[in-house]
């Protein structure tokens, strides 16, 4: 069963990080990834822009897009894993993994209901 994992966190906090406290979460976070890979428990992950430079499509029609995600939180959602696991208890320990790196980020655990894998993203570019 495929599980989400979305990473919240206040963006403002993230981004008055220096390049080097940054870099060591970073790091730790990557060698979670190593972890559950060798385990073939992780899919796709994304370390997400500011949602200053976001936009929001929204209404009927072809709808509208505005600024920002205007979410009704004081974490944005800054990132995801997918992450595959038979039970939602592995997805948890998974997500625990994650908090001890970075105990003050927030992460919502989700079923996804249909994955489908798309074209893989040459790194380097945009990235």
């Amino acid at each position: 069963m495929y599980y989400a994992i979305l990473a919240y966190h206040e963006e403002d906090i993230v981004e008055s990080w220096s390049e080097e406290e940054d870099a060591a979460l970073m790091t730790e976070l990557l060698e979670i990834n190593d972890r559950l890979v060798a385990r073939k428990s992780l899919g796709p992950a994304a370390r997400l822009g500011s949602t200053q430079n976001a936009v929001t499509l929204r209404g009927p029609g072809a709808g509208v897009v505005i600024d920002g995600p205007f979410a009704e939180s004081k974490e944005q959602l800054l990132g995801f894993y997918v992450v595959d696991f038979p039970t939602i208890e592995g997805a948890v320990d998974a997500a625990r993994e994650l908090r001890r790196a970075n105990p003050t980020a927030v992460y919502e655990i989700r079923p996804i209901l249909l994955y489908v894998p798309g074209a893989s993203l040459p790194f380097g570019e945009g990235i």
